[in-house]
């Protein structure tokens, strides 16, 4: 973790970003939002024509890593911070009625939305846990798989994050996700702005410390690949990608 970093404020940022991505979907922000950015990113159309349209509508992912998950029909699934539900949603088409579905999010409003869209769909193996992704409520070796899109560069303990993920994986479990790192180190005026990393810039990672954070762990990583179908919108935001490399990438390893 930075030093120098007020993590307080930095949550209270983080927060009020994703409340609004919850509940105004459709306004600015550094990142686009909604169905056409899924699309974009490799979602198939089929799986999004079945899932709530309102949850997409808030979808602010990164990139598409449910080749990489490898979901099959009974897995059990954790989703760490599960906004609206989008990936959620999807990842319940993959195990069916025989597997579940978590999500966990420290967002009062996204999970509001969520749980009420999964009422509202009857979809009875999935649900939505209030908590922190360093500190997750579930006991040793409760999942299967663990997916992330968007998220972990948002919190400044990424090793206490992958290690959560590895003791709540089952053995050879998968852990997939997509996120935003950099291909250079970027200044502390960057790392200590909340605004950049509420907006998923501040908080990125150095790639190949990233990977290394993930195999301190105990995972094997197996696939990373650049996601090229994603950009930031905003200027700010689009200058720090192109200063410091900053990019989104999928990433699949084994437990």
């Amino acid at each position: 973790m930075e030093n120098s970093l007020d993590v307080d404020r930095l949550e209270r940022a983080v927060k009020s970003v994703y409340r609004d991505v919850a509940e105004a979907p459709d306004e600015e922000y550094h990142f686009e939002t909604g169905r056409e950015l899924a699309e974009r990113l490799g979602y198939p159309a089929g799986d999004l024509d079945r899932i709530p349209a309102r949850a997409l509508a808030s979808f602010a992912g990164v990139g598409y890593h449910f080749d990489l998950a490898d979901l099959r029909a009974g897995d059990d699934v954790l989703d760490l911070g599960s906004g609206s539900g989008t990936d959620a949603f999807v990842a319940a088409l993959r195990v069916g009625d025989a597997g579940s579905v978590t999500g966990v999010d420290m967002t009062d409003p996204q999970l509001a939305t969520a749980r009420r869209l999964r009422d509202e769909a009857g979809l009875d193996n999935v649900r939505f846990e209030r908590g922190y992704v360093e500190d997750l409520p579930f006991d040793d070796a409760t999942f299967d798989a663990v997916v992330s899109n968007g998220v972990l560069n948002l919190s400044p303990d990424k090793r206490r994050v992958f290690e959560e993920a590895y003791r709540v994986l089952r053995s050879g479990g998968r852990l997939a996700v997509s996120d935003i790192i950099s291909e250079r180190r970027m200044p502390e005026s960057i790392k200590n702005d909340e605004d950049l990393w509420a907006a998923c810039i501040g908080g990125a990672e150095q790639v190949d410390r990233y990977t290394r954070l993930i195999e301190a762990a105990g995972f094997e990583v197996a696939a990373v690949r650049d996601n090229t179908q994603y950009e930031f919108v905003s200027e700010s935001a689009a200058n720090a990608c192109q200063k410091y490399g900053v990019k989104s990438i999928s990433l699949g390893a084994r437990k």
